[in-house]
């Protein structure tokens, strides 16, 4: 018995290293297939940038250069992104420099200038030959039937010199090499991969001092985005107590004044005089606890999301569905944000848009929420 459940469990690990193996070869592929498609838009760069260099004997490429940078320099950003999917991070570098020569001299234009050379050759010429590898097993293992259609020269090729084909039977012995092209696909497309993706992820990642200044450019315009926040944010909690908080306990000041001055004279009034400064200070403090909760709703830090979304819906005078899907939850702040663009993106939607009904859609894609909120009225905004 202890040796049949071995004899189970080498069976279950190789069965299990073959699947691996087949989910390796096939994300080699797509890498491949990947880097083929951006090999060919940099073979397409190349002949820009060559075309330009031969019309600037004449002058007229000078004119065509910076265009032809900037499109070099999308062809690599693609290429950045796509190896930022294979799980390599680049960070984006800073515009073209303006000016030929400011451009010439930025060290990450010439190396994307080295690297477009070596990708459009060969990073282009890896992907066709990981492509031939697997069509060609499909071709041997379909050649039974259809050796027919092709010219009995050519069929006789296909057996590698090893036998003749022109019969049946020998056709259908062109299958035995398909393995030998499995196999080889198997072995050689991870290398082949690895290979095609090399120069971009050496060309292609900034050098310390470009990194360090992207990012310290990157942190000042955050923090300054930040600080622009906090200061609209406090503009708005300032007219909310001034328009509203402020006038109600104005109002309180005023009328208890006016009960002080009534009250020996005419003790009746003086008691309405107080009942309607208690009225105006009880609203003020109605409106005082809404801003309040518009700087950070209570029911965000005590349950989710998806709850404070549920309160919010169900004061929209109009019927509103929520789909609210987020495994785990977001910043903080993050969720505030949502929360408030989801109160006033209703709040259009019931002044503006004459619809007769809304949804809220709430989702998390890795470390991205997105939110939508749509409605059957007229009017809206473009995707973009």
């Amino acid at each position: 018995m202890p040796t049949r459940v071995a004899g189970n469990r080498r069976k279950s690990t190789r069965r299990w290293d073959m699947f691996a193996r087949g989910r390796t070869t096939l994300d080699a592929l797509e890498r491949l297939i990947g880097g083929m498609g951006t090999g060919v838009l940099a073979m397409l760069s190349l002949m820009l940038l060559g075309a330009t260099a031969l019309m600037s004997l004449v002058g007229v490429g000078l004119l065509m250069a910076p265009a032809a940078l900037r499109a070099l320099r999308a062809v690599a950003n693609r290429e950045r992104s796509r190896l930022g999917d294979w799980g390599q991070g680049f960070i984006s570098p800073e515009p073209v420099p303006d000016g030929l020569r400011a451009a010439l001299a930025d060290r990450t234009v010439r190396r994307e200038l080295a690297w477009v050379v070596t990708h459009a050759s060969f990073g282009v010429f890896l992907g066709i030959l990981s492509t031939t590898l697997p069509v060609k097993a499909v071709q041997d293992v379909t050649f039974w039937a259809w050796w027919r259609l092709v010219p009995p020269e050519e069929a006789s090729d296909a057996g590698l010199g090893l036998w003749t084909v022109d019969d049946g039977p020998s056709a259908l012995a062109i299958a035995l090499v398909a393995p030998v092209w499995i196999a080889l696909t198997m072995i050689f497309s991870p290398l082949m991969a690895w290979l095609q993706a090399w120069p971009g992820r050496r060309l292609l990642a900034l050098d310390a001092d470009a990194d360090l200044s992207v990012r310290v450019a990157h942190l000042t315009a955050t923090r300054s985005a930040a600080l622009d926040a906090h200061a609209t944010e406090l503009r708005r909690i300032e007219r909310s107590l001034h328009d509203g908080t402020q006038n109600r306990l104005v109002a309180v000041n005023v009328l208890v004044g006016a009960a002080r001055r009534a009250v020996a004279r005419n003790p009746a009034a003086a008691e309405d005089i107080l009942g309607q400064a208690q009225d105006a200070a009880e609203q003020a403090l109605t409106e005082l606890r809404g801003v309040v909760r518009s700087i950070l709703p209570p029911v965000l830090a005590e349950r989710s999301l998806a709850d404070a979304l549920d309160g919010l819906v169900a004061t929209f005078p109009l019927p509103c569905t929520i789909e609210a899907d987020i495994p785990v939850r977001c910043a903080m702040s993050v969720e505030a944000t949502a929360y408030f663009v989801v109160a006033e993106a209703l709040t259009n939607i019931a002044k503006h848009s004459g619809a007769r009904r809304a949804c809220v859609r709430v989702r998390r894609h890795d470390d991205r929420l997105q939110v939508e909120v749509i409605d059957d009225g007229k009017g809206g905004a473009g995707e973009n």
